[in-house]
Parts: structure tokens; C-alpha cells; sequence
């Protein structure tokens, strides 16, 4: 399924585990799902893992536009240049050419040292359960099973320049492998961004100016971005464009591969997850920016937070959410 072959249109899509149950496959199918974008932690997954999952979903009626492995997501080896920093580089190599193999257009690539930082959840609307952020109070980085504390996640001080020129090599050393297999690497910015967490700083995918040195770095058709919509209101006007703006200016550039839509209560110094339709940025205005740019990728629901005791109904609620500002299913390919 090269990217030629997938028809033009917004494609409403769910993000979930490869290794998902047949269940939750039938109830996407119910919500009218027709694409996914999976993850898998699979050490050294490749073409073989890829097309038996891939076969498994399309006997469900699901297509797989994009495929990701949490090994080789937010390595501190790659961010910091540590000592496995070329194996890790090699392994994602391997990654990329498993998905040209595969026939799987699109994989997410996201460049934190320390993964993703939260503080104790807490509760938006309804008391429902949400992921929280407070960077004056207590917080700590996730990335998988692994932990990240303050004051040093990796023992010292990192720089902006250490953190911009092992990104340079990084996208050096992929970025002709993904052409070559005609795969697109979106590259989520980072979650919460602008800060400094655990001694490195979050230089890079962080801001407007931030994303577009890192594309001209690039060159390439082949990276763009994964446009976390929840990431960019987070930063709020830290970021150096609105949301609408930066999704207009970086969809003619067709730099816009997949988006993730979710909303937040208020930007930092600390925020709150809420429902798409609860939070301080009106959504319609992303969905409007996206028709604008005439978005061809996958839009799916992202951190949405809990409701009832099954994370499922918040996933649909979102799905329907979005159907209906999407205006039919005219407005998106199915």
C-alpha cells in the first residue's frame, strides 16, 4: 500500500496496540473506523511481524496506514548520542525498511531523551480521570516502563547545540533509508515542550521556528511532522504560531503527516487533558485549518481521558465528536 495508492481525503483512523484484541477490532469496525495507526514493542520487529499483523487487521476490514515500535521511540541513546546511539540508529534502519517491506506507508518518531512528562493525574470534566502537568510541582518523565526524575534524568547537563547535532546525525543516517522505502517519519513535537526536563533541554520540536529548522536540516519528502494539536496548545504562545496558523503553514509545505487531536484545559506552566470539546481551544478551528490544507493523512483521537472504566468510550466519544465537525463522510476517505 504505497502512498500513491491511498486515496486523497482526511482519513479518521485509531491509534492502538498490533497485539489489540479481536474485540476492540469489531468495536472499531461498529464506530466506523476504517484505518489504524499501531505500535508494538516487539524488539526488532521487521517485514515478517508486520505483514502477519497487517494480514490480522485487514481479515477485521481495518487498513494499517502507519506502524511504530516504542524500542525505538524517545531513545535517550539517539537524543543524547550515548554509547549505543549507532545500534540503536541501525535497529531503526531496520525498522524502516521491515514497513517498506511490509508495504506500510508511515511510522512516528518522537525526540525526547526522557519521554513524556506528567504530574499526578487529575480529574477534568465529570471527574473524569486526565493526565495533568505541573512544572512548578512534582513530575516525572515516562517512556514505557522506564522512569525519569528531576533534578538529572541522565546524570549532567545536556546542551541545546549536543541536542541539534545528534538529531543532524540521526536524520542523516535515516532519512534516505525512508526514501528508499517510501515510508514518511512524522515527527511528534515534544510532550510538554520549551521546558528543560531532567537537565536537557526541549530545543528542537518544541516551536514553530523549531520544527522548521529541523525540516530544512531534513531535506527530505520523506519527514515531516505529526502534528500533536494537545503538544502545541500545551506550549500555547511559546510555540511562535497558533495552532491554525502552524497546520496552515506547515500543510502547504505538505509537511503535515498524521494529526493528534486532543485539547487541554490551559497552556503551561500547567494544564490539564480534557475532552476535545472542554478545553481551552476551540477544535473547529483545527478541523478548519485541515480542510483548508486539504490534509491527506490520519487524524486520530489522542490522551483522551476516562470515562466510565473502559478507556474505549472515551476513544468513541472523540470519533463521533469529530464525525460530526467533519460534516459526512463526504468531507473524509474511508
Amino acid at each position: 500500500m504505497s502512498l500513491k495508492s491511498i486515496e486523497t481525503g482526511m482519513k479518521l483512523a485509531v491509534s492502538i496496540s498490533a497485539e489489540a484484541e479481536n474485540e476492540y477490532l469489531t468495536l472499531l469496525k461498529q464506530m466506523g473506523i476504517d484505518w489504524v495507526t499501531l505500535w508494538t514493542t516487539v524488539p526488532r520487529a521487521g517485514a515478517a511481524y508486520y505483514l502477519q499483523v497487517k494480514r490480522r487487521f485487514a481479515d477485521a476490514g481495518l487498513r494499517v496506514y502507519g506502524f511504530g515500535n516504542g524500542n525505538l521511540h524517545n531513545q535517550d541513546a539517539i537524543v543524547l548520542g550515548l554509547e549505543n546511539r549507532d545500534t540503536k540508529v541501525e535497529e531503526y534502519k531496520l525498522h524502516l525498511r521491515g514497513l517498506g517491506e511490509a508495504d506500510i506507508p508511515y511510522t512516528t518518531y518522537a525526540h525526547m531523551a526522557n519521554g513524556v512528562w506528567s504530574s499526578a493525574p487529575r480529574s477534568t470534566r465529570g471527574g473524569a480521570s486526565a493526565r495533568s502537568f505541573d512544572a512548578e510541582g512534582e513530575h516525572t518523565g515516562y517512556r514505557s516502563a522506564n522512569r525519569f526524575f528531576a533534578p538529572l534524568s541522565h546524570g549532567r547537563v545536556y546542551s541545546d547545540v549536543e541536542i541539534w547535532d545528534n538529531f543532524r546525525h540521526f536524520i542523516a543516517e535515516v532519512a534516505p533509508v525512508a526514501e528508499e522505502e517510501g515510508v514518511r517519519i512524522g515527527i511528534h513535537p515534544d510532550d510538554p515542550p520549551q521546558l528543560n526536563l531532567g537537565g536537557v533541554p526541549r530545543c528542537i520540536f518544541s516551536s514553530f521556528d523549531g520544527f522548521r529548522q529541523a525540516m530544512d536540516i531534513a531535506d527530505s519528502p520523506n519527514i515531516g511532522i505529526c502534528f500533536c494539536i494537545g503538544c502545541w496548545l500545551e506550549g500555547g504562545a511559546l510555540m511562535g504560531k497558533d495552532t491554525g496558523e502552524a497546520l496552515r503553514e506547515f500543510g502547504r509545505q505538505e509537511k503535515v503527516f498524521k494529526v493528534h487531536f486532543r485539547n487541554v484545559d490551559r497552556p503551561l506552566p500547567r494544564f490539564v487533558e480534557t475532552f476535545v470539546d472542554d478545553g481551552y481551544y476551540d477544535m473547529r478551528k483545527a478541523i478548519e485549518a485541515l480542510k483548508e490544507i486539504e490534509f491527506d493523512g490520519v487524524l486520530i483521537p489522542d490522551h483522551v481521558p476516562m470515562m466510565g472504566d473502559d478507556p474505549r468510550i472515551g476513544v468513541a466519544y472523540t470519533i463521533g465528536w469529530i464525525k460530526a465537525m467533519l460534516g459526512g463522510e463526504e468531507e473524509y476517505a474511508r
